[in-house]
């Protein structure tokens, strides 16, 4: 790592104030009896410095203002988070509970481990003089310098800015050719449906397994999922990502396998869930780098196809038994959901029964078993008609501690949407606080890529009148569709029974009616209580429609609160 001024300044101190001419004649330098004391104590001086003052990441120069985050080891090497590896350069970071760490980047593969300075680059063994950390709340950071070079970026540190500034030197893919998450063990065992139709249920909780893995190996109950949810199903309906995430985001669940067994119809509705979703990303076009990047970084996608068998040992002619192969040409809707787990782009095109125009395959787990295909797997053509052309990534799943309380009026989640014939809009929800509380953070969906946002709060809400007290608390955008939750900038209190309002204004490119609702739509989602809620919506934020009255629906955005210590002060900043 380049620590010019750093070395400089070392080295004029060093040659200023810890030498000293002897008196004989001849000039020789000597050592000062308290050199390596001095130089001792100004690498500590230094090193307390740096630690007690916040790392500048930059890129290219610009900073990235505190989003990400560098520290400094006792030997002065700068360690970047894993964040930064997976956001900035495009990698895949995976962590095993022995503290092996794994990093890809197109065809280089970098491995590590906790505490040891020792790493390898493609099987070639190398050293290092610092070594990964795990710093608070579990967070990764890894050797800036040694790393980087393997990753098509140079680093380079400023002492007197105490900034780290990443540089690319290559550019193009960064995606290998193959890549598969059965070799990384970042899959859960595969299941069998059976007959029922909860193949949506086994691809949802397939998918979200593997965003924990292999840290966290747990199998959630998809018959909880299947029968727990707010919408009228049951084991034989059928159902789609929409319920899975409205299930996760309404805190219905996951809860374990081992809990709800699956297959006897039967399950225990007092079961609570043990973790709790905070963003899944919705692709809602074929974007093949995307797909890949998204398993790259988070792990399993979740997608649908048009599949002519109905179970394991139908036949099929666009099915290779033998292969384990599949590839659909025609015009027929999805019927069918499954996880993507890797790729393959050298996969041979003959290996299809009817043959694609070119190699290349996605690399899928389904629910029917491991007599189907290759021990439950098989191999999709990149050319499919319905592979990818919508496709779910369960990127943020937090444990069940992570807020107190959780307030919200749409248990359906994303049914509808509504506008003004703009790509923009205002919409708020109003809750009553149930005890001594702060608000922590607020979800909504993003209806369309694209979207920008900003967060608004309203404290001792009386009626439309007083939207115009709100305070701005979080702003940001968001790249894909999907389910976000938002933490905000403040400590906002509320005192028990204060009405407050939460309050989005959103901008979604090209979109008419970019305010995701629920209501009733059919018979799926007779259930839907619209009762519970007091939503508005607005243009411009200055005159307030009631959705519930005007429009028989609720407005899809939570509040998520934590409880406070009623002897303790709490003032908004």
């Amino acid at each position: 790592m380049k620590r010019g001024i750093f070395v400089l300044v070392l080295l004029i101190i060093a040659a200023l104030c810890f030498y000293k001419l002897s008196d004989n004649k001849t000039g020789e330098i000597k050592k000062a009896a308290d050199y390596d004391t001095a130089v001792a104590n100004y690498k500590k001086d230094t090193f307390d410095y740096i630690s007690n003052s916040a790392v500048d990441v930059r890129l290219h120069g610009r900073s990235t203002g505190g989003y990400y985050t560098a520290c400094i080891d006792e030997n002065m090497n700068i360690l970047i988070g894993e964040d930064f590896l997976e956001d900035i350069m495009s990698c895949s970071v995976t962590r095993y509970n022995s503290g092996h760490i794994r990093i890809d980047k197109g065809e280089n593969t970098v491995s590590m481990k906790m505490g040891e300075t020792s790493y390898s680059v493609n099987g070639e063994n190398l050293n290092s003089t610092s070594k990964p950390v795990l710093v608070g709340d579990n967070m990764l950071f890894l050797p800036a310098e040694e790393l980087s070079e393997y990753l098509d970026y140079k680093c380079e540190y400023d002492y007197l800015s105490n900034s780290v500034d990443f540089i690319q030197t290559k550019t193009g893919v960064s995606l290998p050719e193959k890549f598969d998450l059965r070799k990384l063990g970042r899959v859960t065992p595969v299941r069998d449906q059976g007959r029922y139709g909860t193949c949506w249920a086994f691809a949802s909780l397939g998918a979200l397994e593997t965003s924990l893995m292999p840290l966290q190996e747990e199998i959630y109950s998809t018959e909880h999922m299947t029968l727990n949810n707010s919408y009228n199903l049951d084991m034989s309906t059928g159902g789609e990502h929409t319920v899975s995430i409205a299930y996760l985001a309404a805190w219905q669940g996951p809860v374990l396998e081992e809990d709800d067994i699956y297959g006897d119809e039967k399950t225990d509705k007092s079961l609570k869930a043990v973790k709790h979703l905070e963003e899944a990303i919705i692709i809602k076009k074929r974007n093949d780098i995307a797909i890949k990047t998204a398993i790259f970084r988070y792990g399993g996608v979740e997608t649908s196809l048009y599949l002519q068998m109905a179970y394991t040992g139908d036949y099929s002619e666009f099915y290779n038994e033998e292969r384990a192969s599949y590839y659909y040409d025609g015009d027929m809707a999805p019927n069918h959901d499954i996880v993507i787990v890797g790729w393959d782009d050298t996969y041979p095109k003959e290996y299809f029964t009817t043959k694609p125009k070119h190699d290349g395959a996605y690399i899928c787990k389904n629910s029917w078993g491991k007599n189907f295909g290759e021990n439950g797997y098989f191999y999709v053509s990149y050319e499919d008609t319905n592979i990818c052309s919508q496709s779910i990534v369960y990127t943020n799943l937090a444990d069940a501690d992570n807020f107190d309380n959780i307030y919200q009026s749409d248990l359906l989640g994303w049914v509808g949407q509504l506008g003004f014939g703009s790509d923009s809009g205002y919409f708020a929800n109003c809750y009553k606080a149930k005890g001594m509380e702060k608000l922590s953070a607020v979800s909504f969906y993003a209806t369309d890529d694209n979207t920008s946002f900003k967060v608004y709060v309203v404290h001792d809400f009386k009626d439309e009148d007083s939207f115009k007290n709100k305070v701005e608390i979080a702003s940001g955008e968001i790249k894909y569709s999907g389910y976000y939750t938002v933490r905000v900038n403040h400590d906002i209190p509320f005192q028990k029974g204060e009405k407050y309002a939460v309050i989005v204004s959103i901008k979604t490119e090209g979109s008419t009616k970019p305010i995701a609702v629920e209501y009733k739509a059919d018979k799926r989602t007779e259930m839907a209580d619209i009762t519970d809620g007091e939503g508005y919506i607005s243009l411009h934020g200055e005159m307030w429609h009631r959705v519930e009255e005007d429009q028989n629906c609720n407005v899809c955005l939570k509040a998520f609160t934590d409880d406070v210590d009623e002897n303790s002060e709490n003032t908004e900043q």
